[in-house]
C-alpha cells in the first residue's frame, strides 16, 4: 500500500535567504501578496505555532487518556469533523468507538509503515497543538483551526479538537486519526508543517487576527532550539543539567567573559549573511517599485536583528545577566572557582584510575618477564643434560 504525503503546494515563493543571489536584473516584480508578507514580517506580526506531540499516539489507552485530558473529563466541549460539539462524561470513549481505533490497533503494519518502525505499533492518531500569543481572541483561534481542519482533513480523516484557555496564550489541541477513509495512512513531514503554518496564519487573517508564518532565521532568531532541555533547565536553575552546562561554559570563559567559538557559529553567521543580503535586495526592489516607506522599514528591520548566538554564548549571557556592575566579576570568579574545584575532583579521580592501570600493566609485564626467564632457564638446563 503506497504512502500518501500531504500536498504542501508549490515551493516557497519568497525564500529570503536566496532572494539576493541573482541580482535585481533577474527578478520579477514583487507581487501584492509578497509585499503583504514582507510588511507583516518587518512589522513583527504575531507568529503562529503548530507543535506535534509525538508521544502516546500508538496505544488505545494513551489515546483515551489524552482525550480525557483535552475535554477535562467531560467539562469542555469537543469539536469534531461531524460539526456537532460533544460534551459530557464518557464522550472520549464514545469517540474512540466511533473512530474504530480498536480495529486499527489490531491491524498489521502495512506497506506504508516505515521500515525503521516495523518493530513498533503504527500510530493510531496524530496529536498537535495550534497556538497564538497572549491577547489573541480564543474564539477566533478556534474558528481558524476549524476552517483549517475542514480544508485539510475534511472527507479524508476523522478529527477532533478542544480549545484551552487555562494559559495566557490560547491554544487548540487537535487529534487526527492516522488511517484515512481510503485506508491510506497520514504521514506528516517538515514541509507539511511549514505549509500548515502558512495556512493556519491565512485563516487567522481571514478572521481579522494579525498572524504570520515565517522561518526563524528570517526573523533573525538564531538561538538553537534542538536542545530545548537546556532552556527548561535554566528556568529551574537548580537542575543538574543546568549546573553541568554552566560549569562547562565557565571553564572556557576568559577574564573578560569571552569563550571559544563553537564550530556551528560559522554556519549561523553564513545563514545570517544570506538573510541580510536577501532583505537588502528586497529593500532595493521595493524602492524601485515605489514602496519607499516599506523599503525603509525593511532596512530598519535588518539593523534590529538580534546578534547571532550559539548555545554556549546564550548560557554565558544568561549567567552574566544575573550579575550587575562589580558583582559580575565576583560572580564569574566564584563560578570559575566552583568549576575548577569540580575539575580538580574529576582529575584526581582520573589520576587514581590511571595509576591503578599503570600498576596493573607493570605487574603484567613483570609476570611476563618471569615466565620468559623461567622458560630460558629450563631450556638451558635441558641443553646441559
Amino acid at each position: 500500500m503506497t504512502r500518501r504525503l500531504v500536498d504542501t503546494g508549490p515551493p516557497g515563493w519568497l525564500d529570503i535567504g536566496s532572494y539576493g543571489r541573482y541580482g535585481p536584473g533577474r527578478r520579477d516584480r514583487l507581487s501584492s501578496a509578497q509585499v503583504a508578507f514582507i510588511a507583516r514580517t518587518v512589522r513583527r506580526a504575531p507568529e503562529v505555532m503548530i507543535k506535534m506531540l509525538n508521544q502516546g499516539g500508538r496505544g488505545l489507552g494513551s489515546v483515551a487518556r489524552h482525550l480525557k485530558y483535552l475535554d477535562r473529563d467531560g467539562d469542555l466541549p469537543i469539536e469534531t469533523d461531524d460539526g456537532d460539539p460533544l460534551k459530557g462524561k464518557g464522550v472520549s470513549k464514545a469517540l474512540l468507538d466511533d473512530w474504530d481505533l480498536e480495529l486499527d490497533a489490531k491491524r498489521p503494519p502495512t506497506a506504508d509503515h516505515k521500515p525503521r518502525q516495523m518493530g513498533k505499533q503504527p500510530k493510531l492518531v496524530h496529536k498537535m497543538i495550534f497556538s497564538m500569543p497572549a491577547g489573541t481572541p480564543p474564539n477566533k483561534v478556534l474558528a481558524a483551526v476549524k476552517d483549517f481542519a475542514r480544508e485539510e482533513f475534511g472527507a479524508k480523516h476523522r478529527y477532533a479538537m478542544v480549545l484551552h484557555t487555562d494559559e495566557p496564550h490560547p491554544h487548540v489541541h487537535m487529534v487526527v486519526k492516522a488511517m484515512g477513509y481510503d485506508g491510506i495512512r497520514l504521514n506528516i513531514r517538515r514541509a507539511t508543517l511549514r505549509e500548515w503554518r502558512r495556512q493556519f496564519a491565512r485563516h487567522l487573517r481571514e478572521h481579522g487576527v494579525a498572524a504570520n508564518a515565517t522561518e526563524r532565521a528570517v526573523r533573525g532568531v538564531t538561538k538553537p532550539q534542538k536542545q530545548d532541555a537546556i532552556y527548561r533547565a535554566q528556568r529551574r536553575r537548580d537542575s543538574t543539567h543546568w549546573r553541568q552546562r554552566t560549569a562547562a561554559v565557565v571553564r572556557e570563559m576568559t577574564s573578560d567573559g569571552e569563550i571559544k567559538p563553537e564550530p556551528g557559529k560559522a554556519e549561523l553567521l553564513e545563514t545570517r549573511y544570506r538573510i541580510v543580503s536577501g532583505w537588502n535586495a528586497i529593500a532595493d526592489d521595493l524602492a524601485r517599485q515605489g514602496q519607499a516607506g516599506l523599503a525603509q522599514e525593511v532596512r530598519r528591520f535588518v539593523t534590529q536583528l538580534p546578534p547571532v548566538r550559539t548555545e554556549r554564548e546564550w548560557i554565558r549571557d544568561r549567567m552574566l545577566e544575573q550579575a550587575k556592575g562589580s558583582e559580575r566579576a565576583q560572580l564569574a570568579d566564584r563560578w570559575k572557582q566552583d568549576a575548577l574545584a569540580s575539575w580538580q575532583v574529576f582529575r584526581a579521580q582520573q589520576q587514581v584510575l590511571e595509576h591503578a592501570r599503570l600498576r596493573e600493566l607493570e605487574h603484567a609485564q613483570q609476570q611476563s618477564l618471569e615466565r620468559t626467564g623461567k622458560r630460558s632457564r629450563t631450556h638451558r638446563d635441558d641443553r646441559t643434560r
